[in-house]
């Protein structure tokens, strides 16, 4: 297996950038066919979404508007659990088909908040797009409408998700190794 060293943590491969890229493929046909007639907004969350939302959007077929949005959720390092604001949300989405794009839901928390957020933007829909879900950490009741991947609790870094701001550019996901 190969390994990377981030700071002062070692990481393991745990999915291949071909598996990724197949699982993104399969949820890419899913939102072509339950958007089929449709031009849906995605909102990318940044930072985490870049890269997964890059190679979803080279496989979505139907016509769509694309926007990025960042949520202020920290004070500090720690997160406050609460979405203060959605940054750069300046399209309008009124009556229309939302698919938020995420690079993981844990809790549940911040995308519970964001979906509030949104919905008093009087939306036609909110579909969520996720990368990786851990349900056994969900403590909202949150729907994912479309998941690459469901994974146990551990934690992640590689494919936009980082670890202290280093490692999104890795091409593969990587898992801590403990000990």
């Amino acid at each position: 297996m190969k390994r990377v060293k981030i700071k002062d943590k070692e990481f393991e491969v745990s999915i291949t950038s071909e598996t990724i890229l197949e699982r993104v493929h399969a949820v890419a046909e899913e939102i072509n066919k339950d958007m089929e007639g449709k031009t849906p907004l995605f909102l990318i969350v940044l930072n985490g979404a870049f890269m997964f939302a890059a190679d979803l959007m080279k496989e979505i077929t139907i016509p769509c508007e694309l926007s990025f949005v960042k949520l202020a959720s920290y004070e500090g390092v720690l997160s406050t659990g609460k979405v203060k604001e959605v940054i750069g949300l300046n399209v309008d989405i009124s009556n229309r088909d939302v698919i938020i794009v995420e690079d993981i839901v844990d809790t549940g928390k911040t995308m519970h908040q964001m979906l509030a957020t949104l919905s008093i933007r009087n939306p036609k829909s909110i579909k969520i797009c996720s990368l990786f879900l851990k349900p056994d950490k969900l403590e909202e009741d949150i729907k994912v409408d479309y998941c690459c991947f469901s994974i146990p609790n551990d934690f992640i870094v590689g494919y936009g998700l980082d670890y202290d701001q280093l490692g999104r550019n890795l091409k593969e996901v990587y898992t801590l190794v403990e000990g």
